[in-house]
This record gives C-alpha cells, structure tokens and sequence, in this order.
C-alpha cells in the first residue's frame, strides 16, 4: 500500500537509520537504494524496491552531502573505452565523436546498456585518430556476426 512519506512506512525508522549508516560509509544512492531493496525494504511510492530519490531525500534531510567524484552511468570492462574516455586518450572534444556516428563517418555497434564502446586498442585508437584527420573518409568499428557478410574495417 502507498503511503505519504518514509515515517509512515512500517519500518520507517529503521530504513531512515540504515540510509544514513550506509551514507556514511561512502556509499552512492543507488548502491544504498539496491541494498536496502534486497534487505525488503521499500519507498514510499513505490510497492517493491527503494528508489534512489528517496534515499537522497533521506540523506539530505539529514545533512548529510553525497558523494562528488563524478560517475559514469554506463559500466564497462577495461578493454573497452567509453566514448568519454576515448576523447579523452585523443585529446578531442568528445561531440567530435558523436557527431561522427551519427553523420555515420565512424560505425560502431551499441553496447547492450546503450553506450558506444570502443575498443581499447593501439589499433582503434589510431584509426580514430586518422579519421580526426580526415587520412580516413570513414571507419566502421562494427562487430560482424559470423553470419553475416561485410568486414570490419580497423
């Protein structure tokens, strides 16, 4: 059942005490958010997890500052490169990147997440860095299906 605000949860207190141990501890809020869901409980609004926004609502009533080293909503392993990372590495504005795919100068495959992810490679790296150049008119960094007909080119 839907109640007003965290107080009138049934264990309310607890969960109020529980963000703010979990805030301390350095913890983001989405991280304290999944915690707490796996632990049963729930917000106010919402019948069956515990939303980020409501421990940010919690801990911020409490005084308490988040965290402020910057995070990226996309995790990815380290042989890949988000397309931050890669204009960072080439020391190129990373619109340039995007503006690439999307005028369809530099095909590239989404992640599953939604990012675009590069190899990290020597080779993609450079390919990118000529296509920056224009010794490339394009590239495509595509992942060919067996089945499929094409090749990749980089």
């Amino acid at each position: 059942m839907r109640v007003n605000s965290v107080a009138d949860l049934a264990q309310g207190a607890e969960m109020r005490e529980r963000v703010l141990e979990l805030a301390r501890a350095k913890m983001h809020d989405d991280e304290i958010a999944a915690i707490l869901t796996s632990e049963g409980q729930r917000s106010p609004s919402c019948p069956d997890k515990v939303l980020p926004i409501t421990v940010q609502r919690i801990r911020l009533h409490a005084g308490l500052k988040g965290l402020t080293e910057q995070r990226t909503r996309w995790r990815h392993s380290t042989d890949l490169l988000s397309a931050q990372q890669l204009a960072g590495v080439l020391n190129i504005p990373v619109n340039w990147l995007y503006v690439q795919i999307r005028q369809g100068r530099l095909l590239i495959d989404r992640h599953p997440s939604g990012a675009h992810l590069f190899s990290n490679t020597s080779r993609v790296i450079e390919a990118v860095r000529k296509l920056r150049n224009h010794e490339l008119n394009h590239l495509d960094l595509r992942i060919t299906e067996p089945h499929e007909e094409g090749h990749q080119h980089a």
